[in-house]
């Protein structure tokens, strides 16, 4: 079974650098392993988070081959000093954010949601939504309107209703939020992360 984290390398321009992927079931097997991969090749630190209802740990399964993932980060400990610990969030394809977007009191908005509120305050920190990413946001419209985005092509509608500003490219930056069209651009949305970090240098977290 794959584990929550990936050993960076002992080199690489993101040394001491953490790393958060937002995870739930049916997420794509590929990008997954791609991030945390690619991420700790630059010598990143890569922590698998999600909502454990209470757990130590929850194993999920992928969309594709029903591969198994054990995740042990807990999102709901993300508060203002954790966050800023971690250089970059990003929120993958697939379905995660449309489970991670659940919430038992419909009074309240899901702790994920509650996470990106935060994470939204905190301009050092990198926001990356790929593909469906940004349904998670769909509570709080406020985060990302008048921002220009991508996203698939099936949440065009959505993110328009957001105020976002849509755009057809494969790859949108807009300060500390980038978005990517489809899982098929994963390449380029870590690539870019890894690129602003770099350009951030030591002292850009």
């Amino acid at each position: 079974m794959t584990q929550t984290t990936e050993v960076p390398g002992t080199t690489g321009r993101l040394q001491g650098r953490r790393i958060g992927i937002l995870m739930e079931s049916d997420y794509v097997e590929e990008e997954i392993a791609y991030y945390r991969m690619r991420f700790a090749e630059e010598g990143a630190q890569v922590e698998l988070l999600t909502r454990l209802w209470g757990s130590d740990s929850l194993t999920f399964t992928g969309h594709e081959q029903r591969a198994p993932i054990e995740v042990g980060g807990d999102l709901e400990k993300l508060d203002y000093d954790e966050l800023s610990r971690f250089s970059a969030l990003i929120v993958p394809s697939g379905m995660v954010a449309d489970r991670l977007r659940y919430t038992d009191n419909v009074s309240r908005p899901a702790p994920a949601v509650e996470v990106m509120r935060r994470a939204f305050r905190l301009p050092n920190l990198i926001k990356a939504f790929s593909c469906h990413g940004l349904l998670l946001l769909s509570s709080v419209p406020e985060l990302v309107r008048d921002r220009p985005v991508t996203c698939h092509n099936n949440l065009v509608g959505d993110v328009r209703n957001m105020g976002a500003v849509y755009t057809g490219r494969d790859v949108v930056v807009d300060g500390d939020l980038v978005t990517s069209r489809t899982v098929e651009q994963c390449n380029l949305l870590a690539r870019t992360v890894i690129e602003m970090l770099v350009a951030r240098g030591n002292g850009g977290r």
